[in-house]
């Protein structure tokens, strides 16, 4: 198998055509790519007629869904109430999910809130231990949740942090998004040897055969030195902000590992989405 690209929710070209995402599966068909990121950041509002036609169009021209939870998820948050929340938000998501046949969730892992990352992190833990049993008590076991790396120094999710979320159950497949990596790092995590180092630190925590389907956003990141993530660019937006997406790549294509890559360019997710998988097609041998 081989990874798969597409974009997160609509591109302004499609946007100017067509007025529903009932459209997006075949228009993305039509351009080669091969998945679809549906976008609940801001809440699941989609109803189950629409997420059944979403899936059934989506079959119908193999692409293959995913979705984004909202962004106000909080694992981190120690607070009783915010965590029945957080379960609220992420088994509807589940329910949006199961109803137009995705099988990945992505979640938001959450914030420090003035505590030890080590401390954040043990809420976490448990709040998605907690969630993982309220998704399994509603029939959701087949949908793999997706907790994601974070674009900003002051939240919970690096690389360690999300890779150690995903060891509480198999079924946990890490979002790593290679952009708000480099934002975080200051742009340090980018080119060859840090996505080696990467992707073999991902090996070494999940395990071959998990970590060759890892789910992924991808997009270059305008950062600031003290916070870290400020906005979301364009590859045709040439200010010298990455990260670079040759040498990641040319190393997932050597590993033969078969990700999910959801561009998340501003606008133009689409159009670099098909950049992307034409240069990583270019390695494949």
């Amino acid at each position: 198998m081989s990874a798969l690209f597409g974009p997160a929710g609509n591109s302004d070209s499609f946007s100017k055509r067509y007025k529903s995402s009932l459209d997006a599966p075949g228009w993305i068909a039509g351009l080669g790519l091969s998945c679809y990121e549906y976008q609940c950041g801001k809440g699941v509002h989609v109803g189950a007629e629409t997420a059944r036609k979403l899936g059934q169009r989506a079959k119908e021209a193999g692409i293959t869904l995913s979705l984004h939870a909202p962004y106000f998820i909080n694992l981190a948050n120690p607070d009783p109430e915010s965590l029945q929340k957080t379960i609220g938000y992420i088994t509807a998501a589940c329910l949006a999910a199961d109803q137009m046949g995705a099988r990945r969730v992505v979640i938001h892992s959450g914030a420090l809130m003035k505590r030890t990352r080590r401390e954040a992190l043990e809420t976490a833990r448990k709040s998605l231990r907690a969630v993982m049993a309220a998704c399994d008590g509603e029939g959701f076991e087949h949908i793999a949740l997706c907790p994601e790396t974070m674009g900003k120094i002051n939240q919970l999710g690096d690389l360690e942090e999300v890779l150690e979320l995903c060891t509480l159950d198999e079924r946990l497949i890490p979002c790593i998004d290679f952009g708000h990596l480099y934002a975080r790092s200051l742009g340090a995590d980018d080119g060859q040897e840090a996505f080696d180092r990467m992707l073999s630190r991902m090996e070494e925590v999940l395990g071959a055969e998990r970590a060759a389907q890892f789910h992924s956003h991808f997009s270059h990141i305008q950062f600031t030195p003290n916070g870290g993530e400020k906005c979301h660019r364009t590859f045709a937006h040439d200010d010298g902000y990455g990260p670079q997406w040759a040498p990641l790549a040319k190393e997932v294509a050597r590993r033969g590992w078969s990700p999910a890559f959801i561009c998340e360019s501003a606008g133009t997710q689409a159009e670099d989405a098909l950049e992307m998988q034409r240069i990583y097609q270019s390695y494949l041998v």
